[in-house]
């Protein structure tokens, strides 16, 4: 390793002081990515193209089954590119209710033109008889244009669709006439959950997003991939948007790292989410998802504290939690959170358990 990139490296071995469960967007970057960086080829990604996003999209395409991908920024803006390329204006775009195309990314109807419609569901799993209400063609009904799922489902609390169900989903959007997006910001957690192939998800969707980020580590981006034809489509809206990028591949360098060296760790992470897990729900008042990938809910409402409360009393133990609600706290493991570091988080949980007075936290 050259002295330049030992360097760069640095923040790698860099010792926090905290334990950060807040999300896996934390990650840092790989000494193997910051090699790749240096080492990339580069070009302008808005003439003729970066070499290296160009690799990136190639190898991203046959990871996820898919005729073509394409670089985007985040995996938010692959979300509405794929709505942009896919809906079109006063069409519905049909979501599970607590996904977060839905929850969190709908604002952008403002942009696509389209109407986004909630659908209920459980576990992130959309009812089927709810989907074919909305599917169904009706007099004076907007046609929808578009079906969303979301695996693992981040609200969820991680969890993981079942093939079986993206399989109805698909085949009734299809008998509409309707297309299917997959939001797969943490898709490879799902991969490794059912221990399938990305192939084989992703064949229950048209288009899939991919962030690079997150558990695999890289330090920014995500891809859409789909038929080349939506990609095409996908790539004019990137432009129109302002996200078409100039030497992007030093941003791509540290994709390809990713997607082909940290999916098969993430089982890592799912290991220490059901190390957390069991050890916060032996506390009193405490109560936790059984997590499928990374992410463990907990529901502190019978412990006296409310979510902010816990979360302002664990930060001052060193570890780092996001409130997800008014009783709830989410904690998210990745690859700088390994045995060690959940046990300092169950020592910190168990601290602040013993001092709340067992009243609900209302």
């Amino acid at each position: 390793m050259t002295q330049q990139t030992s360097a760069m490296a640095t923040p790698e071995a860099e010792d926090r002081g905290t334990v950060d469960l807040r999300s896996d967007t934390v990650t840092r970057p790989t000494p193997q990515m910051y090699d790749r960086i240096a080492s990339a080829s580069l070009g302008d990604d808005g003439l003729d193209g970066d070499p290296t996003a160009l690799e990136l999209e190639a190898e991203a395409a046959r990871l996820l089954g898919k005729e073509a991908a394409m670089y985007a920024p985040s995996a938010t803006m692959a979300n509405l590119l794929a709505i942009l390329a896919q809906a079109g204006r006063q069409e519905v775009v049909l979501a599970e209710a607590a996904s977060h195309i839905y929850v969190t990314e709908r604002g952008a109807g403002a942009l696509t033109g389209a109407f986004y419609q909630p659908i209920a569901g459980v576990d992130g799993a959309m009812d089927l008889g709810l989907l074919a209400q909305a599917l169904e063609p009706g007099r004076n009904k907007l046609r929808t244009g578009l079906v969303c799922l979301e695996t693992s489902h981040n609200n969820a609390g991680g969890a993981v669709l079942p093939l079986a169900h993206m399989q109805v989903v698909f085949e009734a959007a299809k008998g509409a006439g309707a297309t299917v997006h997959l939001d797969g910001a943490r898709m490879m957690n799902a991969a490794v959950a059912l221990g399938v192939p990305a192939a084989e998800i992703t064949a229950f969707a048209d288009t899939v997003s991919l962030c690079l980020s997150k558990g695999l580590s890289a330090p920014m981006g995500a891809v859409l991939a789909g038929p080349a034809s939506t990609i095409q489509r996908a790539r004019w809206h990137r432009k129109l948007l302002g996200g078409s990028q100039r030497q992007v591949g030093i941003a791509a360098a540290a994709g390809l790292v990713a997607i082909t060296t940290m999916v098969g760790r993430l089982a890592d992470d799912h290991a220490c989410a059901r190390r957390l897990a069991h050890g916060i729900g032996r506390l009193p008042g405490l109560s936790v998802n059984e997590p499928q990938t990374n992410i463990v809910q907990v529901d502190v409402s019978a412990t006296g504290f409310d979510a902010a409360r816990w979360e302002a009393e664990l930060r001052k133990l060193g570890v780092l939690v996001r409130t997800w609600g008014r009783n709830r706290l989410r904690c998210v493991t990745h690859r700088h959170t390994g045995e060690r570091e959940i046990d300092v988080a169950l020592d910190a949980f168990r601290v602040v358990a013993g001092r709340g007075d067992g009243t609900p936290a209302g």
